[in-house]
């Protein structure tokens, strides 16, 4: 994944100055509880593609919102690319309500938030080798492979992609309260290893 964390220019920040992780990627699953027949719907439904011999799902696209998703003979949806946990729920029932349309038997359960993917900017730049060395039970680092580090974090269960520009994405969250309370812990720690102008 390259360096994606939002730009300057859409920062967030909390009234303190502090900077404010946004949402960029809801991931949802929900269950229409019955048998599809995927071939009837890429045929009948509009913005749908299938190919079993790439993959077992029909893939879905809808404008408003802006989603994907994966649709399984199961009756198991994957909805992604909403930017709000309420985006998310209601496209999943437009891809539920658009499956209906074509004469299945929908009922629609077990929406679930299955993972939140948000981005942050500290706007200094970061020493991901010195975070590396004092972190190294969470952190792992190898530039050579990949230009990040990844900081595993156990309380809440997150896991952070680190720049050295001070671009973060974080990921792995059920609710948002997980993805700002990880970052109200991240924050002073990434601080602490700022490079400073007169360190380069």
């Amino acid at each position: 994944m390259a360096d994606t964390g939002s730009s300057e220019s859409n920062q967030v920040s909390d009234p303190s100055g502090r900077p404010t992780p946004m949402l960029q990627n809801v991931v949802s699953t929900v269950n229409l509880n019955c048998t599809l027949n995927l071939k009837a719907i890429a045929l009948h439904a509009r913005n749908a593609e299938y190919n079993p011999r790439r993959f077992a799902a029909v893939v879905m696209r809808i404008k408003e919102p802006k989603t994907t998703a994966l649709i399984f003979s199961s009756g198991k949806i994957v909805c992604t690319g909403a930017k709000t946990v309420q985006q998310s729920q209601l496209a999943a029932r437009k891809y539920a309500r658009i499956v209906e349309k074509l004469g299945f038997h929908v009922n629609f359960k077990h929406f679930k938030i299955q993972n939140l993917v948000a981005s942050c900017n500290v706007l200094v730049p970061i020493s991901l080798i010195r975070l590396a060395c004092h972190h190294y039970e969470h952190a792992t680092y190898e530039p050579e492979l990949f230009p990040g580090l990844i900081y595993r974090m156990r309380r809440p269960k997150i896991t952070m992609l680190i720049f050295p520009s001070g671009k973060l994405i974080i990921t792995g969250a059920k609710e948002k309260v997980e993805i700002d309370t990880a970052f109200e812990n991240i924050y002073p720690v990434l601080m602490s290893f700022r490079i400073n102008k007169k360190d380069k």
